[in-house]
């Protein structure tokens, strides 16, 4: 083996965490600075809190904003459009345009809907449906 190749080990080296926190351990560094340490890491203190490494959390929520509004400005487009060409499918059809319509007046009397059936609908009754030939046992024909 390769004699000094090995770096110099530290078995007291201190650990000091940005939140004062400072501890030893065995390390390859005399003294090692941190930013998060088990007393201040969210995942131990339950609480929620946002490493912000060159303002990448703020670009982001940016980025989360402009998607948002956009995503509603496709939508009520595409709503605009789809209502668009119904008025003007209806209108090809010569049908009058859904926001000029006017609701139907109900009829006068109760009477006129309850009608009796027509003597002709009484006569007519309904054709049975036609059977289909039977097959041919095999080996005639």
């Amino acid at each position: 083996m390769k004699t000094n190749i090995h770096p110099k080990w530290y078995p007291q080296a201190k650990v000091v965490c940005s939140c004062g926190n400072t501890f030893t351990v065995g390390a390859t560094l005399p003294e090692i600075h941190t930013e998060i340490c088990g007393n201040c890491h969210p995942f131990f203190t339950g609480e929620q809190r946002i490493v912000d490494t060159a303002g990448q959390v703020e670009r982001f929520m940016r980025r989360l904003e402009v998607g948002a509004t956009q995503r509603e400005t496709v939508v009520q487009s595409a709503e605009a459009r789809r209502q668009a060409e119904i008025e003007a499918r209806r209108k090809r059809r010569g049908l009058t345009p859904l926001s000029s319509r006017q609701p139907a007046a109900p009829p006068a009397n109760a009477e006129d809907q309850a009608e009796a059936p027509s003597a002709e609908a009484a006569e007519a009754k309904p054709k049975a449906p036609r059977r289909a030939k039977p097959a041919k046992p095999a080996g005639e024909g």
